[in-house]
């Protein structure tokens, strides 16, 4: 791997909004610096020292992030696009702490008709994201769906591609003069 700075965006989805979500975020970093997008059954174990941005994502289920029960009710209202078996619960409780420059963001989807209520999944995976040391570059987001299982409303992938945005404005400080990699196509 290069030393080119890069960002990595984990997620967990269960019905595929929040990687919908996951997705326009990192439309928007892209217009900044490298950026990696990876469901969180497949994240890496360690974050690499070329990783200057950490995002990670999940659904808001029981007013925090999702835990095995809470997928397995997930599983059974439909169709799901990932594994019920890993969250960002999990993978963070495992992740060592920081031994890099790294910095984080988090974020979350809730249903629209329970804005008001306690509890999140992007904070709490904020706090964990705390106790390894990283170091949260902004506030939590929070980006709304209709029901349980969507959909999203394309504002609201919009506001989640423009987030991605302003978070590369704010990493650009913090990181210096960029050098993207060209891209070939074949």
């Amino acid at each position: 791997m290069s030393g080119t700075p890069r960002a990595l965006i984990v997620y967990e989805s269960m019905f595929g909004n929040t990687w919908k979500v996951a997705e326009a975020i990192g439309d928007g970093l892209r217009t900044v610096i490298d950026t990696d997008l990876v469901r969180v059954d497949r994240a890496p174990a360690e974050i690499a020292p070329d990783v200057r941005l950490l995002v990670v994502g999940g659904p808001t289920h029981a007013f925090s992030m999702s835990r095995p029960s809470t997928r397995a009710d997930a599983v059974n209202r439909g169709d799901v696009v990932m594994p019920a078996d890993t969250g960002i619960r999990e993978w963070l409780g495992a992740l060592p702490d920081r031994t890099t420059a790294t910095i984080s963001a988090t974020f979350d989807t809730r249903i629209t008709r329970i804005r008001r209520l306690p509890g999140s999944a992007a904070r709490s995976a904020a706090k964990l994201l705390r106790r390894r040391d990283f170091r949260a570059m902004v506030p939590p987001a929070t980006f709304f769906v209709d029901d349980t299982t969507g959909p999203i409303e394309e504002h609201e992938l919009a506001r989640a591609q423009q987030w991605g945005v302003d978070l590369g404005r704010e990493l650009r400080p913090v990181l210096g003069p960029i050098r993207r990699r060209m891209r070939r196509s074949a």
